[in-house]
């Protein structure tokens, strides 16, 4: 038995994925694994200035790919097909936040900082080398604005499973 109908308006940069989600039961274990993945890495939590290491961050939004594949993969075809008049399906969904969001952030910084990164002294930490990155804050402002699309992926899936917003706990802790 399907799941509601939802309205979905996922803003992911300069691209919008907009229409009608109505998920069914693989689609809503689908959405739920992918939830988890979200809360629980770097990819809905704030990096703040000074916080983590930049590289460790972009490897944490890369694995959402495999991670992505991996559940496209076993959850087969039905999952990226519109059902019961709804135009959008958890794998579209998914695909458009991987290629619309994450695809285009990573594709300008993995290389901008892998070349910085192979200037690093010997003698230098990773955290300091990129403290002191003239590009630094640059791109953590742009990891923040990816972070806020997934957010509102996150968002949405929760509302699919009716799980109760697990994203309060990655605030929480934020906060001490």
């Amino acid at each position: 038995m399907p799941f509601r109908s939802l309205k979905v308006g996922l803003k992911l940069g300069v691209v919008e994925v907009g229409g009608e989600w109505a998920p069914d039961e693989s689609e809503e274990k689908a959405a739920w694994e992918m939830y988890v993945e979200l809360v629980t890495r770097i990819a809905v939590a704030e990096l703040k200035p000074g916080e983590g290491l930049l590289r460790e961050a972009l490897t944490s939004l890369y694995s959402l790919f495999p991670t992505t594949r991996d559940i496209l993969r076993r959850y087969g075809p039905g999952i990226a097909r519109g059902k019961d008049g709804g135009t959008l399906s958890f794998g579209y969904i998914a695909v458009a936040v991987l290629n619309g969001a994450l695809r285009p952030l990573l594709a300008q910084w993995h290389p901008l900082l892998g070349s910085y990164e192979a200037t690093r002294p010997p003698d230098v930490s990773p955290a300091d080398h990129e403290a002191r990155w003239d590009r630094a804050a640059e791109l953590r402002e742009e990891i923040n604005r990816v972070r806020r699309v997934l957010l509102e992926y996150s968002t949405l899936l929760a509302d699919v499973v009716g799980a109760q917003s697990l994203l309060a706990a990655v605030r929480d802790t934020e906060r001490t």
